[in-house]
């Protein structure tokens, strides 16, 4: 384990610089600012499969490593903060020390046990989960001491996710600001509509943080980047001009009516009278959710956008007993038929579907009818788009000093996108805003994580099958940096939102990934079952009725961590756009009319669900005695054929006597009547 001593008995520490009030810089690493040294180890451990920790005499090697720029690369965990120069390297703890963590940053269901190790909840509901207790209690260590981190510098986690409010183009008294972290970038500009695309007229300045800003203050009263402007961020690496869309742009659009045209960064500051205003309170959280999902642009016999979906689907939703509406597609993405998944602009609503103001009535008419509504948010990978996505801040810089990592690791070969670096402080707050962002600003009620399998291994479960075995889960594949974001953001969502829901999309089956941080777990409410769908339409599609397999259908409806599933919920999907339109033109008439889902979900309302519950739980009952049942029944039937078999030889045995005694009864009758008639031989 590293930590930081000082290199005297009382350093010298440099102020910090002065930054305005409305952001605390965060950690990172500026190239052109090496006063700063921005690396503090908090674990320095290497976590084999079975759990054990390496230590020793690889720690100079990975040191050196660190300090020569090698970063965040293989198993290396790091939290970054900034400290002076002056700190050195040394190595005052055991590797088996327990780490220090603030008071402020325990949970309370964590104890504390006589050999230094927290003892968490999950080991009571999963015992065999203990065996990996220094897995467990090292990520939790990690995840309280960023919390910490956070909490320390930024002022609570909750003022760190409204980054949205600091980044970006923000109003403030008398002026307009803008922000962008780009510390690879030697010179910046803000250029737009607004000043002719003239950007020597608005010349940005950098903090240590690798901040940009510019305030411009209002012309005449009125704010000098008008509602609706298009606007873009210029700046220069190694002595080339490029322009992106900013970052935290919360619209942008496209000229439709030429080809190839680049998409525009769009600042969305309308007027009072033109701002949509929440009318309705969000409905409170059911006790089982029924998921409507949904892509507005399709959702339609003709292409929808937001208000006529509003206005015409979800009333149908509502009508067959749905309490939720799950929306895809909503982040702006310029390949449309990426269905939402290659994400441009992650602040930005699809323009696609109509405006920023559009969606917002779409979320409070479906409050107005009792639906919740969830976003398909995807924070797994972004488009390796350049001039209209993330990816077109990423210059060749190092990994510390972009929003991705860098070379095969920030590269997602089956999706072709690119991977965040969850290590770095400025992604997490990008990240964290982001979602707190879409619950403020557009009331929407939860998520559903796209992508979650990708985001906890380092392999992204590609090429991976999972069999259960639970090395598999915690062990050197695993993308620890990945999970403490993801439980930052879930506590960060249920802090903001209690009542919020949050789905995971996870396919490996991976322990505790729907328990609560506290005890150990990853946070999200629900895991989702993604094989029905295939399923279903692989059925359809290939398979005539006959050839329907009962048992694939029950394996697939099963397909969950069985030692899990008394402690975690799953989600069952029945259909998904994709597969249905895959086999839309193979439906039979009979199944795809609306007939068949005229009663869907209305199980609460049944007479019928008093005898069905009782009827699930002693299958459930059953499915539980399971293999002890099956021995049973076997073993008696077992006996009972041994029975049967003796009983039909000894029967058979009896039924040959029966015929050889009616031989010779026929013979001495033949014997009998040849007599009688004067035969002299018989």
């Amino acid at each position: 384990m590293l930590c930081l001593a000082s290199s005297s008995a009382s350093p010298s520490v440099p102020p910090r610089p002065s930054y305005p009030a409305a952001v605390r810089p965060g950690p990172g690493i500026s190239v052109s600012h090496r006063d700063l040294f921005c690396f503090i180890l908090l674990t320095f451990s290497v976590l084999l499969a079975h759990g054990e920790v390496l230590d020793g005499s690889d720690a100079t090697m990975l040191t050196g490593r660190l300090q020569g720029g090698g970063g965040a690369g293989g198993n290396v965990r790091l939290s970054v903060v900034p400290v002076p120069s002056s700190l050195r390297w040394s190595w005052p703890l055991k590797a088996n020390s327990k780490i220090s963590v603030p008071e402020t940053a325990r949970e309370h269901k964590t104890v504390a046990t006589e050999d230094g190790v927290s003892h968490l909840p999950i080991y009571d509901l999963d015992p065999k989960l203990a065996e990996f207790k220094n897995h467990f209690n090292y990520r939790m260590r990690r995840y309280h001491y960023q919390k910490h981190l956070i909490e320390k510098h930024e002022g609570s986690l909750e003022e760190f996710s409204r980054g949205y409010l600091k980044f970006g183009i923000n109003a403030e008294p008398g002026a307009t600001v803008y922000r962008e972290w780009a510390p690879a970038a030697m010179e910046a500009q803000l250029v737009g509509d607004f000043n002719n695309w003239n950007g020597f007229e608005h010349m940005m300045t950098k903090d240590n943080f690798g901040v940009w800003s510019i305030k411009i203050p209002h012309v005449e009263g009125r704010p000098a980047i008008p509602h609706n402007s298009k606007v873009k961020f210029r700046f220069r690496h190694d002595g080339v001009w490029v322009e992106r869309i900013p970052a935290w742009i919360r619209y942008a659009i496209v000229n439709t009516s030429k080809f190839g045209a680049p998409y525009d960064g769009v600042h969305w500051d309308p007027p009072t009278s033109e701002r949509y205003v929440f009318k309705h309170p969000r409905p409170r959280k059911p006790d089982t959710p029924r998921i409507y999902e949904a892509h507005v642009g399709m959702s339609g016999e003709k292409p929808e956008v937001y208000r006529e979906f509003a206005d015409n689907v979800l009333p149908r939703i509502r009508a067959k007993n749905y309490n939720t509406v799950q929306l895809m597609a909503i982040m702006e993405h310029s390949y449309y038929a990426s269905f939402g998944y290659h994400v441009t602009n992650f602040f930005a609503v699809s323009s696609k579907s109509g405006t920023p103001e559009d969606l917002k009535y779409l979320v409070d008419k479906a409050h107005s009818l009792g639906l919740r509504v969830l976003m398909d948010v995807v924070h797994g990978h972004a488009s390796k788009n350049v001039t209209d996505g993330l990816n077109g801040y990423d210059v060749g810089q190092s990994a510390q000093e972009s929003y991705f990592y860098t070379g095969d690791r920030g590269y997602h070969k089956l999706w072709d996108s690119r991977l965040f670096n969850y290590t770095n402080w400025e992604v997490l707050r990008f990240l964290l805003s982001n979602l707190r962002y879409w619950m403020d600003e557009f009331m929407f009620d939860g998520f559903r994580f796209d992508g979650v399998t990708s985001m906890l291994y380092n392999h992204h479960g590609i090429n991976t099958s999972f069999t259960g075995n639970y090395k598999e889960y915690f062990g050197l594949d695993t993308n620890v940096d990945a999970i403490i974001y993801m439980m930052l953001a879930n506590h960060l969502i249920h802090k903001v939102l209690p009542e919020a829901t949050i789905i995971a999309e996870d396919v490996s089956g991976m322990p505790v990934l729907c328990r609560p941080v506290d005890e150990g777990g990853v946070g999200f409410d629900y895991r989702q079952a993604m094989a029905i769908p295939e399923r279903w339409a692989d059925y359809l599609k290939n398979k005539d009725v006959h050839e329907f397999s009962m048992s694939g259908i029950s394996q697939t409806l099963n397909n969950r961590n069985k030692d899990q599933d008394a402690i975690e919920t799953t989600i069952a999907q029945q259909t998904t756009p994709r597969s249905t339109l895959d086999v839309a033109s193979e439906i039979p008439p009979h199944i795809s009319s609306t007939s068949t889902f005229e009663h869907n979900s209305q199980l609460e309302t049944s007479p019928l669900k008093l005898p069905i519950i009782q009827a699930l739980e002693a299958l459930l009952l059953a499915e539980r005695q399971g293999a002890a049942a099956l021995r049973d029944a076997t073993d008696i039937m077992r006996r009972q054929i041994e029975q049967s078999d003796a009983l039909l030889t000894k029967t058979k045995q009896e039924m040959d006597e029966v015929r050889k005694k009616q031989a010779k009864t026929d013979q001495i009758l033949r014997l009998l009547i040849s007599g009688a008639q004067g035969n002299p031989t018989s």
